[in-house]
């Protein structure tokens, strides 16, 4: 990837906060006219810096009241047991992470769902069904005091 320099590392932070800023809004904060601002704007998403755009939703709006990350370690080290996993995950709506991953376990989840009884669901209906699933550590999320997604 080309270097960015610091305005464009600017327009990135200011997007990553609010992607919703008006390109004017984001020329004046940054420095730049209206035109130099889109120009590097699209110049950032021509070359795959800035992949997309996306809108947040708000946990507790939303019924999510349990969150928790999930490292699972499967029996069978295979392309075949990775594939029915991964798409199982991808069919479990609590699922809104999932990462292939190295060391003792093969993946991390992060599960959100709207209680411990809808996790207690999820874990025996969808992880419970997954035939090559030998091994599930849960760690509940108390808070997230630094959470940039949000």
């Amino acid at each position: 990837m080309e270097h960015l320099d610091q305005k464009s590392k600017e327009i990135l932070q200011i997007l990553a906060g609010n992607g919703r800023i008006s390109n004017i809004e984001l020329a004046e904060t940054v420095g730049l006219s209206a035109s130099a601002c889109l120009r590097r704007v699209q110049d950032l998403e021509r070359r795959g810096v800035i992949t997309g755009y996306k809108a947040q939703f708000g946990r507790d709006a939303m019924g999510v009241g349990f969150v928790a990350y999930l490292g699972v370690g499967l029996s069978q080290h295979n392309r075949d047991a990775q594939i029915a996993f991964e798409t199982a995950m991808d069919q479990s709506d609590a699922v809104v992470e999932c990462h292939n991953t190295t060391g003792t376990i093969e993946y991390l989840l992060r599960v959100e769902c709207a209680d411990l009884k809808a996790y207690k669901t999820f874990h025996t209906d969808v992880l419970g069904t997954v035939t090559d699933v030998a091994s599930i550590t849960t760690y509940v999320v108390l808070g997230s005091p630094k959470d940039v997604r949000t």
